[in-house]
């Protein structure tokens, strides 16, 4: 009986591994803003960046902490099955008022913007439905990974500086 028990642990905990690591670090791989070349870049990973395996027509939302002084730069990639357009919005997390929408901006992916206080945001992320589905024997037809990439750096100074 312990036998069953410790295989089937075993099982599930390979399983549950393998679900995780279909779309891991695909932020990191895939949403990666390119610089020209020679162009210094300060931009730092910020770890509230997140991955995941997405269905068509799934929505999907996730808490983020902003700090007044930072400069953020927020970018949304998705496997092709999905198509290249993904919308997400961001909402303050206290009055649930809309900050931004990619729709305005026919879906870019990209978006900057500076930190006036420190609050939290909730970024919510849309998943169109398509008609094309590549194949792929570790995810569903229907299903492709997201990636949600933060960045941030601290906000250059303006104006005189204090004593």
């Amino acid at each position: 009986m312990k036998k069953v028990f410790l295989t089937l642990f075993i099982l599930s905990s390979v399983l549950s591994f393998s679900q995780a690591g279909v779309c891991g670090q695909f932020h990191r791989k895939y949403c990666v803003v390119e610089t020209k070349h020679g162009e210094k870049e300060d931009w730092m990973y910020n770890a509230q960046s997140k991955s995941g395996l997405f269905n068509q027509g799934s929505t999907s939302k996730i808490r983020c902490v902003v700090y007044k002084g930072m400069d953020y730069r927020i970018n949304v990639c998705c496997e092709t099955p999905l198509g290249e357009k993904v919308n997400y919005k961001i909402f303050d997390a206290k009055t649930n008022e809309l900050l931004y929408d990619n729709a305005t901006v026919k879906n870019e992916p990209l978006f900057e913007f500076q930190s006036k206080s420190s609050r939290q945001l909730i970024i919510e992320v849309s998943v169109p439905v398509t008609s094309t589905a590549d194949k792929d024997k570790h995810k569903p037809a229907d299903a492709a990974c997201v990636g949600l990439l933060i960045e941030h750096k601290p906000s250059p100074r303006e104006g005189f500086s204090q004593y």
